[in-house]
């Protein structure tokens, strides 16, 4: 049998829109998923993220109460999936985080030339620095960071063969009291429900629609 192609994989993937209950996605899968979000890439190795794994029907209720009001159309698309992930982000890049990442490094032996922990820590310090005081925007850097994370986490779905379904519509207030994510120093910006679509996921059979290469391409 011919391989798929990374592409056509891709091809593949839709924001699922309804799940089928009870139908739960292999703990090994699961594993991978969460290896390869543990793995995403992010601006000079910042990790300004957490990731909050709601598994069962209960953890999954508790999510699903932000979801209420305006949003209450995404509850069973959190309820009814196997497993929900919150993405959060850090409220502040703060020392503490700055020394825990270059210590993390030292230990995962990183620093194999003289001088390259003293390097990594005032290259990286530079950065968070110039966001914070001179572009003003440390809190959308470190959200992009988080964003990168949801592109990995969404493209390793879509190959091994998991439905998705990325979710801004929630009120995070609610959310991050309901996970304590914010005495954590932490706040909610996306969810992301992973499972298998049913057959009232209307969304499986529309064709894509993109614009057109000529539109969102330049070659050089």
């Amino acid at each position: 049998m011919k391989a798929m192609k990374l592409s056509e994989m891709i091809a593949t993937r839709h924001t699922v829109k309804a799940y089928e209950p009870g139908r739960a996605i292999p703990q090994d899968v699961i594993d991978e998923l969460l290896a390869v979000l543990h793995k995403s890439p992010s601006s000079v190795n910042s990790q300004p993220w957490h990731f909050v794994v709601a598994s069962t029907p209960e953890a999954r209720a508790r999510v699903a109460r932000a979801a209420s009001g305006g949003y209450s159309a995404n509850a069973p698309r959190i309820e009814n999936a196997s497993h929900v992930i919150a993405l959060a982000v850090r409220a502040d890049m703060d020392n503490a985080h700055l020394n825990k990442l270059l210590e993390a490094e030292e230990r995962d032996g990183r620093f194999t030339a003289e001088g390259a922990k003293a390097g990594q820590d005032k290259g990286r310090r530079y950065f968070v620095d110039l966001h914070r005081f001179a572009f003003r925007d440390v809190q959308q850097w470190m959200a992009n960071q988080v964003y990168l994370a949801l592109g990995s986490l969404l493209t390793g779905a879509a190959v091994l063969g998991v439905d998705a379904t990325p979710m801004e519509g929630f009120d995070r207030n609610i959310l991050d009291a309901e996970l304590g994510l914010r005495e954590r120093g932490y706040t909610s910006l996306v969810l992301v429900s992973l499972g298998y679509g049913s057959e009232q996921d209307f969304n499986a059979d529309l064709p894509k629609s993109r614009l057109g290469k000529e539109e969102v391409f330049t070659f050089l």
